[in-house]
């Protein structure tokens, strides 16, 4: 007996859902949004980038309708791992994500181009700072993800 755990893409098409979502990309054999796609939630809420199992997973670009935009890695639909959030106002975090919150470590740049004094930088638990560190390693490993979504989705 063969299992087959990741059935794959199978086909590429288009559906608008009766609450208004419109989904562009490629589905599994089971009819789930799967490998690369363009999601338009009934808010405005835009995704591109890559699904698994229905789920944003990996990377993608993920933009709001008060011009909010996060990009990075995902994971089951969450913001996880790396990546670069922008509020609606220009201030921006660079750092780790996990299960959709800032969580780890990173830098927080102000709308004004400044970080704070003294520094917004080091461990962040729940969105807030904790432990304040040098983390530039983290910093640079998130603005590289941030490109990466954003140059698989200009190839899409």
């Amino acid at each position: 007996m063969v299992e087959v755990v990741d059935p794959g893409v199978v086909k590429t098409g288009a559906y608008k859902y009766e609450d208004g979502t419109r989904y562009v990309g490629e589905w599994n054999s089971k009819g789930q949004k799967h490998g690369m796609g363009h999601l338009v939630l009934p808010d405005g809420t835009r995704y591109d980038g890559a699904l698994i199992g229905g789920l944003c997973s990996g990377l993608g670009v993920m933009a709001f309708p008060d011009g909010a935009k996060y990009e990075g890695e995902f994971m089951q639909g969450w913001f996880h791992g790396h990546g670069v959030f922008w509020r609606a106002d220009g201030m921006k975090f660079e750092g780790e994500f996990r299960g959709g919150r800032v969580w780890g470590l990173g830098l927080v740049t102000f709308s004004d181009g400044s970080n704070g004094f003294p520094r917004n930088e080091g461990f962040f638990q729940d969105c807030r700072l904790v432990r304040r560190k040098r983390c530039p390693e983290v910093v640079q490993r998130a603005q590289k993800v941030a490109y990466m979504a954003r140059a698989q989705c200009q190839q899409m």
